[in-house]
């Protein structure tokens, strides 16, 4: 079933039954490769997360009541679902995967619950299937699937903007940001990729989960990706968020890289962006924590393409019970690691200048489970896929002496991952 809705429209779903059981974690070994071509979804990380596919139940919703709309869904759907979890662990029983837009307007929000779940967490694996009360169960069918065919007859052309045209619109913001009407704003900008056939998905999501590993490779409703950043992490009343803003790009000598990297690490405009960042996170979770720790220096994370300053930000939350993950993450967005300095003002910003509708671009995408733990990323290092489209997505941190020719350089880094991904 699928349920849609608006402010004045009631949500209304009917009773489901969830199952849990145990699996052989030799079945799941590799989880990308179980996927079908219906309705795959993945959220995967060195070989662990979940993955599922068909559509038990959805829901969407759009402009700023978007994540309360969804959160009071979930909220009723878990309260009319009867669980039965033999594993008990963060991603078993009832399951939802959500992906929302970056901005109020334009752009909806998914929020959906698979038929079937495949779970794997260190030695212990499993598979969750969510069917109609009273009616039969799901066949799971947990197999090694073919691998899926290549995009035929690619092509790529620029999005809303061509490189000089978008380097003028930097130009623009460091202009503003030099007359002090901000500090910070992260711009944005698109690359189309177009097919001759219909892509299959799960092409680019097996190549991504291969080649960046350390990146939380997804996908949900059309948007994919392999992120660096974890907007949320709630699991059993701790709480993590890791920021990153602040870049440069890998030469591919190790030497090399390694001055690169000690570059970044001393570089004031990074290390502004990054404290930019840092802050709002800390600023946005520190209501729900009764403790935090925020480091007082970045570490560099190192990436096939591109090195990033990275921290870590941890709590304790004190009101697990009443705000989920989902709504921490409302919480979170934007933070001004994808919006900028003051985020009202910045986002504001992007929407007269950016020129393109970002969608879902920058958006949280995660999962959430019936407990209200999760892990929510940021929709970053991504692409948005329909039918024979791609539309891919890069974004870079302005500040005062940014220079245009080098955003644009990282904006082609950024591009890196899901391009190479389309490739056969």
């Amino acid at each position: 079933m699928t349920t849609r809705t608006a402010p004045d429209e009631q949500v209304s779903a009917g009773p489901l039954v969830a199952r849990t059981v145990a699996l052989d974690p030799g079945t799941a070994s590799s989880l990308v490769d179980l996927l079908p071509a219906d309705a795959p979804v993945t959220w995967l990380r060195r070989g662990e997360g979940l993955v599922g596919w068909g559509v038990a139940t959805q829901v969407r919703t759009q402009g700023p009541t978007r994540f309360a709309d969804a959160a009071k869904w979930w909220t009723e759907l878990v309260g009319r679902t009867d669980v039965l979890d033999e594993v008990q662990e963060p991603g078993t029983g009832l399951v939802s995967f959500g992906t929302f837009a970056f901005a109020d307007e334009p752009g909806d929000s998914v929020l959906v619950v698979p038929s079937v779940v495949v779970g794997r967490r260190g030695d212990r694996a499993w598979v969750t299937t969510v069917s109609a009360a009273g009616g039969p169960p799901v066949s799971p069918d947990v197999r090694v699937r073919d691998v899926p065919p290549p995009p035929v007859g690619l092509t790529f052309a620029d999005g809303a903007l061509d490189g000089e045209r978008w380097m003028s619109v930097v130009a623009d913001a460091v202009a503003r940001i030099g007359a002090g009407e901000l500090e910070k704003v992260v711009l944005a900008r698109d690359l189309v990729a177009t097919a001759t056939e219909p892509l299959d998905v799960r092409w680019p999501l097996r190549r991504l989960a291969a080649g960046y590993p350390m990146c939380w490779t997804f996908h949900v409703d059309g948007m994919f990706g392999a992120t660096p950043e974890m907007l949320v992490r709630r699991e059993r009343g701790l709480v993590t968020s890791r920021v990153l803003a602040g870049t440069i790009r890998r030469t591919g000598d190790d030497e090399r890289d390694l001055a690169l990297a000690a570059t970044l690490a001393r570089s004031s405009k990074d290390l502004e962006e990054h404290e930019y960042a840092v802050r709002s996170v800390a600023d946005a979770l520190e209501p729900h924590c009764s403790s935090m720790n925020v480091p007082e220096a970045p570490f560099v994370l190192h990436l096939p393409n591109v090195m990033h300053l990275a921290t870590d930000v941890n709590g304790v939350v004190h009101d697990a019970a009443t705000v989920s993950s989902l709504q921490l993450a409302e919480a979170l967005h934007p933070s001004a690691a994808v919006g900028g300095t003051p985020t009202p003002e910045a986002t504001a910003l992007i929407s007269r200048i950016e020129r393109m509708d970002r969608g879902r671009y920058a958006g949280p995408v995660g999962w959430m489970d019936a407990s209200g733990d999760g892990e929510w990323g940021i929709a970053l290092r991504s692409g948005f896929h329909d039918g024979d489209t791609v539309r891919l997505f890069a974004g870079c941190g302005v500040v005062a002496d940014s220079d245009p020719e080098s955003e644009l350089a990282e904006s082609q880094a950024k591009f890196v991952p899901v391009r190479d991904s389309l490739a056969d």
